[in-house]
């Protein structure tokens, strides 16, 4: 390995991986070897479309073929957005082949897949990490601070958040996430699992002790074999007495905020998953004060903005640079940390849990 850099590979050609092929070379520690598809055409042609924005010198190489990927000598690290009903697949033979993996998520079509991927990777040695971007962001050290201090919320009692966008009539009847053999947890998976790990990461990882949902609306594309979530909705019971819930859909505009509410007040950020373009990031803190005097009733607005300075995107310092700047730094260190693998499996079991309970007609499930 090299001592310097980290040298990834991007196993698939998918529309993400754009993003994170701009990352890694500005990573400052990551340089990209090599980008595989099933055959070397697509993975050229993958390759000149993004030289042509964001150039890696020298070029990455193409290889045909996932397995040629993964066997190649030159590569420490792995990038895996391939379609969840086969990841688990090439995640585990990245690993045994000593290759370090960094999928996108879901990690898995189920926690038990997740497992088997995690101990895959225990077992070589290698890092594991899910692709969540926001979890690196210089947001979340802020805000810990803000709900630990105890004077912005106070005790925290409830967390509602949202991710959502409206996808065209061609997203609904083409796009991968609308086949059950490609990506069978639909927007729950898709958009869900940031909502998840949210509501997890604010509760300092603790798991609720029941879950309810309901299944808005479910379909598939023409040639998936069974229909995945469109809309739902989850209800998460902890116990020490909070209380969760979220939102998903592929059917209502663009939306990605959290809703963090306690004994003293509330915060919100209108843009936890994908920052809006500016060069910091922040939330609003809320407390509002309410008196009641014989007829008068008076609101009064009591905010404060918490900001960092961090890009929103395609900057040095911006969440989804440093994710693959933190994951170099753990490869080049040769010591996984084996919270990453820990909380991809807790988001998978509360999104089984969350999936379970939809399809059964909003029957509570215990975790």
């Amino acid at each position: 390995m090299s001592k310097e850099k980290c040298r990834w590979g991007i196993l698939g050609t998918a529309g993400i991986a754009r993003k994170n092929w701009q990352a890694i070379r500005l990573s400052g520690n990551g340089e990209l070897v090599a980008v595989g598809s099933r055959t070397e055409s697509r993975a050229a042609e993958y390759i000149e479309e993004n030289q042509s924005q964001v150039p890696h010198d020298p070029p990455p190489r193409p290889i045909g073929g996932y397995e040629e990927m993964i066997a190649a000598d030159d590569i420490d690290a792995l990038y895996i957005p391939l379609p969840t009903g086969v990841r688990k697949e090439f995640a585990i033979k990245a690993a045994n082949a000593g290759k370090h993996v960094l999928c996108e998520k879901p990690c898995g079509v189920n926690a038990s897949e997740v497992e088997e991927i995690v101990s895959a990777c225990q077992a070589a040695g290698v890092q594991f990490m899910d692709g969540v971007m926001f979890m690196h962001s210089d947001r979340l050290p802020a805000l810990r601070a803000e709900l630990d201090a105890g004077e912005a919320v106070g005790q925290i009692k409830r967390i509602a958040t949202q991710f959502s966008f409206m996808a065209p009539d061609d997203f609904l009847e083409e796009n991968i996430r609308m086949h059950s053999g490609l990506e069978p947890l639909g927007s729950l998976g898709d958009l869900g699992w940031y909502c998840i790990r949210m509501i997890l990461w604010t509760l300092k990882y603790e798991m609720p002790s029941s879950v309810r949902s309901r299944m808005i609306r479910q379909a598939g594309r023409p040639d998936s074999p069974d229909a995945v979530p469109i809309s739902l909705s989850s209800e998460l019971v902890f116990s020490n007495g909070v209380t969760a819930s979220f939102y998903c859909s592929f059917e209502t505009e663009h939306q990605q905020w959290v809703n963090i509410s306690g004994t003293k007040g509330h915060i919100v950020i209108n843009d936890f998953v994908l920052p809006y373009h500016g060069p910091e990031v922040g939330f609003e803190i809320e407390q509002a004060v309410f008196d009641v005097e014989v007829c008068r009733f008076h609101m009064e607005r009591h905010s404060r903005r918490v900001a960092v300075p961090e890009y929103a995107d395609s900057h040095r310092t911006s969440q989804e640079i440093k994710l693959f700047r933190r994951f170099g730094e753990l490869v080049l260190g040769g010591k996984p940390d084996p919270h990453w693998p820990e909380i991809s499996l807790k988001t998978q079991q509360v999104l089984d849990a969350c999936l379970l309970s939809a399809r059964e007609n909003g029957r509570e499930v215990s975790l």
